[in-house]
C-alpha cells in the first residue's frame, strides 16, 4: 500500500493499537521487524498510520504478537481498508482537524454518551442556537468560518437521523444549560421543544441534573465518551481551552466510564427531565 500523507483520526487509532500490540509482547519495532519480514521502518510507519496494512496482514501481526483475543483482532481488521473517505474530508481546511477526527469516530461509533454543563451538546443543537454559539467564539471567527462550522455541526447530526440503524446516544445535561437564554428566548425555546422532540425517537436518552444537586462527579467538565464497536476502540473527546483533546489510553477509558456511571447516578430519569424542560418552556 502506498504511503500516506495525512492519515485519517482512524487510520492513527489503529497504528496505535498495533503499537500498544506489539508493546504487551515485548518485542521491540526491530524484533517485529523480523518476525514479520519487513523492514524496521515499515513497522514504525504502520503504526504511525502512514502505512495501510491488510486483513491478512494485521491478523499476522496479531499471531506473532500473540494476541488472543480474536474479538478484538477483528474489530481492528474492520479498521483496515482504505476505503473512499467520509462527508467530513470536503471540510479539511475548512474547519480545524479534531473535528475531521470527531466526525469519523462518530460516523463508526456503536453508541455515544454526553454531559455537559453550559451548553446543550452539539449533536442536539438547532440551526439557530448552533448559529449564537458560534457568533460567541473567544477567538471571533468570520462570516465564512461560521459558515463552514455550522454546515459541518448540521451534517454531523445525521448519524441520529439515519432510517437504518440510527446510532444510539445518551446526552446528560445541566439545568443550567437547559436555562441558558441562549440567543434569546425564542430560540432557547425553539432548542429546549427540539429537545422533547428529539427525546421521542427510541435511540436518543437525554437525562438531566438539576441544581438541587449541588456539586456531584466532574462538574463543570464535559465529556463525550465515543463507544467503539470494542471496548478496547473506544475514545473520550474533552473540549479545553487550546481545542479538542482525544484520550484513548485503558486507565483513561476506565476512569470516564467510571465517572460516567456517577454522574449517571446524580441525574434524572428521562421521564422527570421531560418535565424539567417543559417547565423552563413555561418560564421563558
Amino acid at each position: 500500500m502506498a504511503m500516506r500523507g495525512s492519515p485519517t483520526g482512524r487510520q492513527l487509532r489503529l497504528g496505535a493499537e498495533l503499537r500498544k500490540m506489539r508493546e504487551r509482547a515485548g518485542l521491540t519495532s526491530t524484533q517485529a521487524a523480523q518476525l514479520l519480514g519487513i523492514k524496521q521502518n515499515q513497522v514504525s510507519n504502520i503504526e504511525a498510520g502512514r502505512h495501510g496494512v491488510s486483513p491478512e496482514r494485521l491478523r499476522t501481526i496479531a499471531c506473532h504478537y500473540d494476541c488472543a483475543d480474536k474479538t478484538f483482532v477483528e474489530a481492528l481488521t474492520a479498521m483496515t481498508p482504505d476505503r473512499k473517505r467520509g462527508w467530513w474530508e470536503e471540510y479539511r481546511e475548512l474547519v480545524p482537524g479534531p473535528l475531521l477526527d470527531l466526525a469519523e469516530l462518530e460516523h463508526h461509533a456503536r453508541a455515544l454518551r454526553s454531559t455537559t454543563t453550559a451548553r446543550i451538546s452539539g449533536l442536539l443543537q438547532t440551526r439557530e442556537y448552533a448559529l449564537e454559539i458560534f457568533r460567541q467564539a473567544v477567538t471571533e471567527l468570520s462570516p465564512p468560518d461560521i459558515e463552514y462550522r455550522l454546515s459541518f455541526r448540521i451534517k454531523r447530526q445525521a448519524i441520529l437521523h439515519r432510517e437504518d440503524s440510527p446510532t444510539p446516544y445518551e446526552a446528560i445535561l445541566h439545568e443550567a444549560a437547559l436555562r441558558m437564554k441562549v440567543g434569546g428566548p425564542s430560540v432557547a425555546r425553539k432548542q429546549l421543544q427540539h429537545l422533547l422532540d428529539m427525546s421521542d425517537r427510541d435511540h436518543i436518552t437525554l437525562r438531566a441534573i438539576t441544581f438541587d444537586v449541588g456539586a456531584y462527579p466532574g462538574s463543570g467538565q464535559s465529556i463525550y465518551y465515543v463507544h467503539g464497536s470494542v471496548p478496547q476502540l473506544d475514545t473520550v473527546q474533552l473540549d479545553q481551552s487550546h481545542g479538542a483533546t482525544f484520550l484513548d489510553a485503558e486507565a483513561q477509558l476506565h476512569k470516564y466510564r467510571t465517572l460516567l456511571a456517577r454522574i449517571e447516578a446524580v441525574a434524572l430519569s428521562p421521564e422527570k427531565t421531560r418535565d424539567l424542560i417543559h417547565d423552563v418552556m413555561r418560564d421563558l
